[in-house]
């Protein structure tokens, strides 16, 4: 393998991005800004998930995800990181992440290298809350993964690369980044045509809204619970009526999920797509899902039958996923994967 541009040799520092972009400095901007980093200032647990998201996952998911000898979505990310290095042929290679959150996932992938035998390796994480990366950074300190970790303080709306790097890789942060285009542009521009993004995400309506054909069918199948499984655990309400509720109103949540994917093909030509779950999702998130007990007949039966309409409704065209997982690059590829035949330009769904 042949040496990066750049290789980051002050591993476990706080960095502030540098010159970036001119931003969005309006007050609604400023807002929602505020509210995000507010919101997740004192969460130590962002994946805590219901039981019968479980359930779903396990039954559902997970052979999807074994066609691909995914095992998990850290072993996938470490994986496809490790195939992206050496397509590019990155002697030492350094990684970024998007949007690392507490950094649980980037110390599982780093371990995962070591343990695959690579030395002499970084992983940038990327991340506008202060109080995450600190979490992020004791975390690594105490699996012994600091040297691989590199934790940089900025905005992803604002960000502008400073090097080339062997591969990125975004869990989950996607749905939150307003200024798709200048993030995907960086990308594109961060990454040799062979080097590989690796995403898991919400690619559905904005502010996770369901489009009006999925919102018909969540309320078709809401009407048949029981009224206590219409409460709202994270707003703390009453829903006798399905809410089609805007995630985005206060933070970034969603805030432009639905123009994920066509901005990435835009840029980026798919090699994997795994696209999966709509009308379920309300039904195993943690605003809901709760409500349900996965070791019960009738809850699981249900839980079944959503899926199999989702499915159904997938090969049909009627409705297509709200989640996805993916590796695309600069440079075409003659032979992608798609799981259950569905593509991501599928997925799109014009407003």
């Amino acid at each position: 393998m042949s040496s990066l541009l750049y290789r980051v040799k002050r591993a476990m520092r706080v960095d502030h991005a540098l010159a970036l972009p001119d931003a969005d400095t309006s007050d609604d901007y400023r807002r929602k800004l505020q509210r995000e980093t507010d919101i997740y200032k004192d969460v130590v647990n962002i994946n805590v998930l219901p039981d019968i998201f479980h359930y779903w996952s396990h039954r559902y998911l997970k052979p999807m995800l074994d066609e691909y000898e995914i095992t998990s979505f850290e072993q996938f990310f470490a994986r496809s990181l490790l195939e992206s290095a050496e397509r590019v042929s990155a002697d030492n290679p350094v990684f970024i992440s998007v949007g690392v959150g507490n950094c649980e996932t980037e110390v599982a992938v780093a371990r995962l290298m070591v343990q695959a035998g690579l030395k002499d390796f970084t992983i940038e994480c990327l991340d506008i809350n202060p109080h995450m990366l600190a979490r992020g950074k004791a975390l690594a300190e105490k699996e012994g993964v600091a040297e691989h970790l590199a934790f940089v303080e900025g905005d992803f709306n604002r960000w502008a690369p400073q090097k080339t790097y062997a591969g990125a890789m975004a869990n989950q942060s996607l749905h939150h980044v307003l200024n798709l285009e200048g993030l995907f542009d960086g990308l594109r521009k961060a990454l040799p045509a062979d080097g590989y993004l690796v995403m898991h995400d919400m690619i559905g309506r904005n502010g996770h809204m369901r489009w009006p054909e999925a919102y018909e069918s969540v309320s078709a199948f809401w009407s048949e619970l029981p009224l206590a499984y219409r409460y709202n655990r994270l707003l703390k309400r009453q829903e006798k009526v399905y809410v089609n509720w805007d995630c985005s109103n206060e933070g970034f949540e969603g805030i432009r999920a639905q123009d994920i994917v066509p901005l990435l093909l835009e840029r980026f030509h798919p090699r994997l797509f795994i696209g999966f779950a709509n009308v379920i999702d309300p039904f195993i998130d943690r605003a809901f899902g709760h409500n349900f007990d996965a070791n019960a007949e009738w809850d699981r039966s249900f839980i079944d039958r959503i899926h199999q309409f989702d499915e159904e409704a997938f090969q049909s065209g009627r409705l297509s996923p709200t989640h996805m997982v993916a590796i695309m690059s600069g440079a075409s590829c003659s032979n992608p994967r798609f799981s259950r035949g569905i593509g991501p330009a599928t997925c799109i769904r014009s407003a």
